[in-house]
This record gives structure tokens, C-alpha cells and sequence, in this order.
């Protein structure tokens, strides 16, 4: 093994050069900090670019926040672009970003993260060739939807089991009886592919949930829910769920089960498409898997269907497996302050790494900003790192107790792995601009 570079040049290693990685990138460029983006595909875009083998993206894939929600900050969708961007317009977004602020100079393409580790103050990052080089601080941007979660049934399938991160078309439905195992938003828009060209389409739903329209009263949703005044999330439940009931009605007459839970206590659903075939018999609604028996699904209702092809749209696990075991440190519950500050580890920054019911690049473009401002303020690379470390954590202990507790909006939601990680987008929004100019006040 081999190290390479000096300790303050570049002083930042950014990990990942999909939207988080580039929101950092820009942050970290117009602060004047020195550093280096490690991709290891050979251009921009993360997980929507489909030409990635390990992309969970597929061809009928859309943006399910609006066009102009869904911006990084300072950097607007093309008017040309519809409500609701295709995954190849969202692509070319990215990749336009990645020009406008003349980020790909600074990224090193081709290049898989071996490992990272602390080591004298400072993180030692270890690629695929086995050179190691040094830094000051490290962001990992490396997204949180590529480590698919497969649930474990009784019994045994002699067909087709794929998890929904490899999906790509419907060509791969074409003639098959398909059973879609989750009701998230990927998984209703694999059911609805399915409903179009599969010999049969079934979808099994472990809970009810409830289905929003990507338009209310002609405009996009999340449009016009956030140009309208603020209302308190007590207010907002309610007013939502009566909104609900007059555009989509009663969700149990498509034979879906009745939701457990309040509106926004689960990720939203942005997908009345899914009725649309539901209502007219081209997705067949089913419970929970109970066993599987050779080519023959049995449900826990007790009903069975014949399928060719199993897709589990189960979700993905929180991972960050270059960190090795540091991970379950800096992901157990309590120690990610922020979803972006690891406890203890004051140079290690994550970006990207929540859900929320809002859109991501708005988020991720403070995250950055963050992260940048935090270390334009403390200069970690500085000479004296020990000094920079020590300032850095205390500028991070004082952003934490300044920042909102509650990052949910006082909601409870249904306690799945996906949701760890969540914020309420209003909230977490005006927190972080609260701490971006508690920083500017700093230093000004």
C-alpha cells in the first residue's frame, strides 16, 4: 500500500458524485476550500444514470417532487422541463450543474473507495488501486438507496426473484405473471409497468397507505401545498386527510387495506396511477406474503396466485460500508446529530443521508453549504490540526444545541427503517438556514 498527497492539498475528500456529491462540491468551491471528488463511475449523476450497472433506476422512473421544488439552490430546472421530470431530463440536469460550476476538474472518475479511516487527527481514504491519501476532512455523499433489503419468506420459489434495485424496463415483464412485494413509489411504478405489458400483475401490501395526486387543483402538489401560507403540522394532518378524502375517496374500494396510520406518518405515496389500473382489474391487490410453494405465492388472507416473477420493492438499508466498523457507530441511533454530523468524529461529515417529504436538492444544497461554511470557519487543514479539530467540534456542539429538536414536525411515523432517518422538509429547511446564518453572522 502506497500514500500519496500532502495532508492540506486538497484538504476535503468528497465520496460520491451524484446530487449530494455535487452540492458539496460547489459549497466547498466557492469557500476556496481545496478538495477532491472520488467517483467511481466514469461521469456525473449517481443513481440516475442508467448507463451504471448498479443503479436502482429504471426507465419509467420520474421525479416525485415538482419541477420547481425540486431545484438545487441557485440553479433552476429548465422552464422546457414538465412537472415531473423523467429520469433522463434529471440526468442532464445534473450533468448541466456539474458544468455550470466546472466541478468535473475536480473529480477523479473510475475511482472505487476502498476504505476510510481516522488516523492521527486526520482520514486516511483508501481507494481500489491501494493508494491511500490523507485529508483533513472527509463528506461522505454516497446516497442511501443502492443496498437493497430482501425480506425472508417460508418456503421456496422456483421462478424469478429480483430485488427492485435491479428493475430497468417493462420489456423484462413482457408475458409474465409479476408479483410487486411493497407499495412504496417504486414499487407502484413497477406494478403500473406491469399492468401494461404482464400477462398478470399483482401487488402485495404488507399495510394500507394513503395515495396522493401529483396534481391538487391544477397544480403540482407539493407546489401548492408550499406556496400557500405555513400551517402547523396539527393543522395540516387533518386539513390533508379531508383534502384526501374529496380527490381520492376511500382507497379500500380498489381493494387496498385502510391505512394504519395518519397521512405523512409514512413517506408519501405520489401515485394515483396505481388506482387508475386498480379500478380497472389490471393490478390485483393482495396482503402480505405468507409462503412461497415452488411457482405458487400464498397470501396470509389465504389466497394464491401463480407468478413467473417475484420483485421485492422492499427498500434499502442506511449503509456506509467504506467507513468498515466505524459504521455502526456513526449509524446507531442518536450519533448521526443533524443526519450530517457524526458524534465524535468532528471531520466526518454525511450529506444526502434522510428522507423527507419534500424534495432532496434543496436539502442537500444547505447540506453542503453547511459543511462547507463550518470548515471555510475553522480551516481544518490548517497546520495546527488539532487546534482545527477541536474548533470544528465545538462550532458543531454549538449548531446542534442551536438547531430545531424536533426535525419531524411533532410527527410519529410508522417505525420502519426507512424512516430513521426522516425529517419534515419545512422544518429541516428553516434549521438549516437558521445555522447557515448563525455562521455567516460568525465570521462576518
Amino acid at each position: 500500500m502506497s500514500t500519496e498527497g500532502a495532508t492540506d492539498n486538497p484538504d476535503v475528500c468528497v465520496i460520491g458524485a451524484g446530487p449530494s456529491g455535487l452540492a458539496t462540491a460547489r459549497a466547498l468551491l466557492q469557500e476556496g476550500i481545496p478538495f477532491e471528488v472520488l467517483e467511481r463511475h466514469h461521469d456525473v449523476g449517481g443513481i440516475w444514470d442508467l448507463a451504471r450497472a448498479d443503479t436502482p433506476m429504471y426507465d419509467s422512473a420520474h421525479f416525485i417532487s415538482s419541477r420547481t421544488q425540486s431545484a438545487f439552490t441557485g440553479f433552476p430546472m429548465p422552464d422546457r422541463y414538465p412537472d415531473y421530470p423523467s429520469n433522463a431530463q434529471i440526468l442532464m440536469y445534473l450533468r448541466a450543474f456539474a458544468d455550470h460550476y466546472r466541478l468535473r476538474p475536480h473529480i477523479r472518475f473510475g475511482t472505487s473507495v476502498r476504505a476510510v479511516r481516522q488516523v492521527d487527527g486526520a482520514w486516511e481514504v483508501t481507494t481500489d488501486d491501494g493508494v491511500t491519501r490523507r485529508y483533513a476532512a472527509v463528506v461522505l455523499a454516497v446516497g442511501h438507496n443502492w443496498d437493497p433489503v430482501l425480506p425472508a419468506y417460508p418456503g421456496a420459489f422456483t421462478g424469478r426473484i429480483s430485488h427492485a434495485a435491479a428493475y430497468r424496463s417493462p420489456r423484462e415483464l413482457e408475458g409474465k405473471r409479476v408479483l410487486v412485494v411493497g407499495a412504496g413509489n417504486s414499487g407502484c411504478d413497477i406494478a403500473c409497468d406491469a399492468a401494461r405489458v404482464a400477462e398478470r400483475a399483482v401487488l402485495s401490501l404488507r399495510r394500507g397507505y394513503h395515495f396522493l395526486p401529483k396534481h391538487v387543483f391544477g397544480q403540482p402538489t407539493d407546489a401548492f401545498f408550499r406556496t400557500g401560507p405555513h400551517l402547523p403540522m396539527w393543522i395540516a394532518q387533518p386539513a390533508l386527510t379531508f383534502l384526501l378524502r374529496i380527490l381520492v375517496g376511500d382507497v379500500t374500494r380498489y381493494g387496498l387495506p385502510r391505512p394504519d396510520h395518519r397521512v405523512l406518518e409514512t413517506h408519501p405515496i405520489m401515485n394515483t396511477q396505481l388506482l387508475h389500473h386498480l379500478a380497472h382489474g389490471d393490478v390485483v391487490p393482495r396482503p402480505d406474503v405468507a409462503e412461497l410453494r415452488g411457482d405458487t405465492v400464498r397470501f396470509v388472507d389465504g389466497a394464491e396466485e401463480q407468478v413467473d416473477t417475484i420483485i421485492y420493492a422492499t427498500g434499502y438499508r442506511a449503509s456506509l460500508p467504506c467507513l468498515g466498523a466505524l459504521q455502526d457507530d456513526v449509524l446507531r441511533p442518536g450519533a448521526l446529530r443533524l443526519n450530517m454530523f457524526p458524534r465524535g468524529h468532528p471531520a466526518l461529515f454525511v450529506v444526502g443521508h434522510f428522507e423527507t417529504d419534500g424534495a432532496a436538492y434543496p436539502v442537500v444544497s444547505r447540506q453542503g453549504a453547511l459543511v462547507a461554511r463550518l470548515l471555510g470557519s475553522t480551516r481544518a487543514g490548517g497546520s495546527d490540526r488539532v487546534r482545527a479539530t477541536r474548533d470544528l467540534e465545538a462550532h458543531i456542539e454549538r449548531l446542534v444545541r442551536a438547531s430545531t429538536r424536533d426535525l419531524r414536525g411533532g410527527v410519529r411515523h410508522v417505525p420502519t427503517e426507512r424512516h430513521a432517518f426522516y425529517v419534515q422538509f419545512d422544518i429541516y429547511v428553516r434549521a438549516l438556514d437558521r445555522l447557515l446564518r448563525r455562521l455567516e453572522r460568525r465570521r462576518s
